[in-house]
């Protein structure tokens, strides 16, 4: 792999061959991120002895957001540095908690954003996921 792109140590592998985070310049491009966790478990989806899952819109939502906190770390980048995030919802009935959650961290002074409804996510425990552009100056 080269440089300009990593798989951040500590943080939940790929499920494909590509990085959780790219260098362009002084751009930092996110791959989509979810709440998966380094064990291959997902913040917020909750089974019952029955097998039946709940999941959890407000806690995948932080969860998110705190995965990519961390992937940006990997290049001294931060949340501030966000210009831009494309948001996918499994189901737009999960729109409210997301916003509310999603405001927790981002006020108007954030990064532009997308909200899309996604048929379904890699994950049948996935309901939201993210993507995300920075703008880092490559330090001198």
């Amino acid at each position: 792999m080269s440089d300009n792109a990593k798989v951040v140590a500590g943080k939940a592998q790929p499920r494909g061959r590509y990085p959780h985070i790219r260098r362009a310049g002084d751009f930092l491009f996110i791959s989509g991120t979810s709440s998966r966790l380094p064990d291959g478990s997902f913040v917020g989806a909750i089974a019952d002895a029955a097998g039946s899952v709940t999941l959890d819109i407000r806690a995948q939502t932080r969860a998110v957001i705190e995965n990519i906190r961390d992937i940006l770390g990997a290049e001294d980048a931060t949340l501030e540095d966000l210009v831009e995030i494309t948001c996918y919802l499994v189901s737009m009935n999960d729109y409210r908690g997301f916003n509310e959650t999603y405001a927790e961290f981002f006020d108007y002074d954030g990064p532009a954003r997308t909200t899309l409804a996604a048929h379904q996510l890699p994950h049948p425990h996935i309901c939201v996921e993210m993507k995300a552009v920075a703008y880092k100056p490559v330090a001198p």
